[in-house]
């Protein structure tokens, strides 16, 4: 049984037929429509609010000639204390896959164990692979030459900024790795990489550089990256957070030190003027909307490698 927990359950072999069929999705959307998932029903379980994973993942299945149904945690007796072993079976007797974005990463692995379908990381608070994988694509479809997306990918260095602590910060320690990139973070103390993704970090081989000086991880970047400062769960935390990781800001002195061709890159939702300046998203480097856009056309790809026999 494939799932796709954390970014490296895609062989590496396998990413640039991924890759080269998420960029054929995308070019034939609405004129070629495939039948990958006909027949068949996945469902849609969130434990957070979603705006772009929601729509999405619903939009994928449905347009791989599947159909999606959305179920909010809150909704199901998992939230009156049915064990996640007997939610998992009971929905491996009616789903074909299942979708889960949740705060605790061990929930996937517990409804991977489990139960007897595919499961799907639409987030966690450890990792978020779906955005890794549509991110390096949004990057990999600007840098290829002669068709080469993962080739294209080698030795190119990211920055990520802010809290170097947070899911997308780890997605990317694991999956920059797994696509050949440099990943080089820069945070304040005490928001640095944490033990759990450091450990996994290590058992894939796993490279990283982190730095407390934002101008030296964006001297030479091919991408800037930040998030969010105060994640859903965090809020307890805002102010402190915000005045902490106020000089972690991106702005438009510290893309400059970049390449000049370098890119500017959010999961969104931004919040301008706090972890991004308005500057800096106005700039014609900002791909933000081409990123969220491809979390569409790469989830397809992922569903139909999990949907293969």
């Amino acid at each position: 049984m494939k799932h796709f927990l954390t970014e490296t359950d895609i062989p590496p072999d396998a990413l640039d037929t991924l890759f080269s069929r998420a960029a054929r999705l995308k070019q034939q959307r609405g004129r070629t429509g495939s039948t990958a998932l006909a027949g068949q029903t996945w469902g849609l379980l969130f434990y957070k609010k979603s705006t772009r994973t929601r729509v999405s993942f619903h939009v994928g299945v449905a347009e791989l000639g599947g159909t999606p149904i959305t179920l909010n945690a809150e909704d199901l007796q998992i939230s009156r204390g049915e064990t996640v072993a007997d939610t998992a079976k009971v929905l491996s007797r009616y789903l074909h896959g299942l979708v889960i974005r949740c705060y605790e990463h061990h929930l996937l692995e517990e409804f991977a164990q489990a139960g007897s379908i595919p499961i799907v990381n639409a987030l966690s608070d450890l990792l978020h692979p779906c955005q890794l994988y549509s991110d390096v694509f949004t990057l990999a479809e600007r840098w290829c030459e002669g068709g080469d997306l993962i080739g294209a990918l080698a030795g190119r260095k990211v920055a990520f900024f802010g809290d170097t602590a947070c899911n997308v910060a780890n997605s990317w320690i694991l999956g920059g790795h797994h696509f050949g990139m440099e990943v080089v973070l820069a945070g304040p103390p005490g928001f640095e990489p944490g033990p759990e993704i450091i450990a996994l970090a290590k058992k894939s081989g796993a490279s990283f550089h982190f730095t407390n000086d934002p101008r030296e991880a964006a001297r030479g970047a091919d991408a800037l990256y930040t998030d969010v400062w105060v994640s859903m769960g965090k809020e307890a935390e805002e102010t402190g957070r915000l005045k902490t990781l106020q000089p972690y800001a991106v702005t438009r002195a510290l893309l400059d030190l970049a390449k000049p061709d370098a890119y500017f890159m959010h999961c969104l939702p931004a919040h301008p003027g706090v972890e991004v300046t308005q500057e800096v998203l106005d700039d014609p480097r900002c791909i933000i909307f081409d990123q969220a856009e491809n979390r569409l056309h790469v989830q397809k790809a992922i569903l139909e490698w999990l949907a293969a026999k």
